[in-house]
């Protein structure tokens, strides 16, 4: 939004009149101008102090999302892992906060920087800052980094060593995480699409909330840890059959979910960052805050589309009506839509919505033909997903909102489908090549040395009894697993069949 300005000189000529000598017109305008100037810079402070509140209140809600993550972390893991996954949660948003803190801000958003990588605000130095932004914005992005922290945490559950945990979140969320967002978010970034003179097809990928920067980076890294690590004991017979090990909690994960999904509208529309632009001229009623509602409606279209399609689908192929599956295509969805959230139409969403839930059940077929072990299905699904999702936008984004949002360079492509030529589906592809190699370069090794380390995996025994007992002093809760027979309680409540006399049935200890 451009400033209003008032100079004396341009003022006074318009003030004289045959009463006025000059010098008392130059008088009442500087008069007038002063004013006029205040007046300016109080309504400069409150667009800057309501853009900070609508980027802070996104931040909280994005960080809502740790509480989402914890509980579908939870429920989806047998209960004598309980309260090993929920300290791994709290530690990804704790670690995650010193490295990102100390490293990670300024190795994404170091400006003036190269296009590879950041070198400025270590530490938070000279932050607040005309580049670096407010403190706002920090906080917004920590929201992100562990995020992805989170995902990758999902894929390697019930077998991972603490200290392991504590290793990769600080190299994800103060490293890897941060040179990925710095080449796609970036106005310095090689492949950003904010670069005046972008390296990428003269366009940069569009991944405006983060399918790519976010959920591809969580999911490929807890795919390379989930690969080393190997299955946990038990998913695979000795003839290599499937066997379910369930989550002991329904519940737990949908809550998570619907924590995720509120979340998810500041993860979407808060990347918007400022709400207090027009599109139009003269100060119409459309502007940013439009656009920040219509990518809040795709995001809600494409999880819903996704979840009635993956129910149906489901119901289909397994034959009954799985909650645990809705939810996870549901969240499939959300993955898939973050990238061209706010670039495409709400029609569009819908089938970005539909082919994620495919492409989910799709990945868990692979999977389990592979004999790959993942408890909440993150690689499949944020992995997998997230890719879908920089090339649903390469197919549909339009241009009027690719103008609008990525404005200052008319004429730049946009989707395929859409007519706008396949330069901006080259450079989606090609994100998701580089972040792919990138993540897998990175995260792959650092696994690998760990398991050389036996830093990474817990002992059989260990993983037999669960974690809460031999790594937290205690189980989260007086339970029992059907599949565990090393775990005989005092008490157990049987089974009471039916009767043949009308005598009331006993329950026997």
């Amino acid at each position: 939004m451009g400033s209003l300005t008032c100079t004396a000189s341009d003022l006074a000529p318009l003030l004289l009149t045959t009463t006025t000598t000059t010098l008392n017109a130059t008088t009442i305008a500087e008069f007038l101008c002063s004013r006029f100037n205040t007046i300016n810079i109080k309504f400069n402070d409150t667009t800057h102090a309501i853009d900070n509140t609508y980027l802070l209140f996104s931040a909280y809600l994005v960080f809502a999302m740790q509480l989402g993550f914890a509980m579908l972390c939870a429920g989806s893991v047998r209960a004598k892992n309980t309260m090993n996954i929920m300290l791994t949660n709290v530690l990804d948003a704790a670690a995650g906060a010193l490295s990102y803190y100390l490293f990670g801000f300024a190795f994404a958003f170091g400006a003036p920087s190269n296009a590879f990588i950041g070198r400025h605000f270590f530490g938070l130095h000279n932050i607040p800052s005309l580049l670096g932004g407010d403190y706002s914005f920090f906080l917004y992005q920590w929201a992100f980094a562990i995020a992805a922290a989170g995902i990758t945490s999902g894929s390697i559950a019930e077998r991972t060593q603490f200290v392991a945990y504590l290793i990769y979140s600080s190299f994800l969320t103060g490293f890897v995480y941060p040179v990925v967002s710095h080449w796609f978010w970036s106005a310095d970034g090689w492949a950003s699409p904010s670069r005046p003179n972008n390296l990428l097809f003269g366009s940069g990928s569009i991944d405006f909330a983060g399918s790519g920067v976010v959920h591809m980076v969580g999911g490929i890294a807890g795919l390379w840890g989930a690969v080393i690590e190997g299955p946990r004991i038990g998913r695979f017979d000795r003839t290599g059959r499937s066997v379910a090990l369930r989550g002991h909690s329904a519940s737990l994960v949908v809550l998570g979910t619907f924590l995720l999904w509120f979340g998810w509208y500041g993860f979407n529309p808060g990347s918007f960052l400022t709400i207090m632009k027009s599109y139009g001229e003269g100060g119409t009623y459309y502007g940013q805050w439009s656009a920040i509602g219509r990518t809040a409606v795709t995001t809600t279209l494409a999880g819903c589309t996704a979840a009635l399609t993956t129910l149906f689908s489901k119901r289909l192929l397994a034959g009954h009506w799985n909650v645990l599956d809705v939810c996870n295509g549901l969240l499939g969805g959300f993955a898939a839509i973050t990238s061209g959230c706010s670039v495409v139409e709400p029609w569009a969403a819908i089938v970005c919505g539909f082919v994620a839930a495919w492409v989910l059940i799709g990945c868990n077929k692979v999977a389990e033909k592979l004999k790959y072990d993942d408890p909440l299905e993150a690689a499949q699904l944020h992995g997998g997903c997230g890719a879908w999702g920089l090339i649903f936008t390469g197919l549909f984004a339009t241009e009027a909102y690719v103008n609008e949002v990525y404005a200052g360079k008319r004429g730049r492509p946009f989707g395929m489908l859409m007519g706008g030529g396949g330069k901006l589906l080259a450079a989606q592809i090609v994100q998701v090549l580089v972040v792919l190699v990138w993540v897998s370069a990175t995260m792959g090794p650092l696994f690998y040395g760990l398991h050389k380390l036996k830093l990474l995996r817990i002992s059989e025994e260990d993983e037999t009894q669960g974690m809460d007992m031999t790594r937290h002093g205690g189980f989260a809760y007086v339970y029992h697993d059907e599949d565990d027979p090393s775990i005989k309680p005092e008490f157990m409540m049987r089974r009471v069949g039916p009767t043949d006399d009308a005598s009331p049935a006993i329950i026997t200890p």
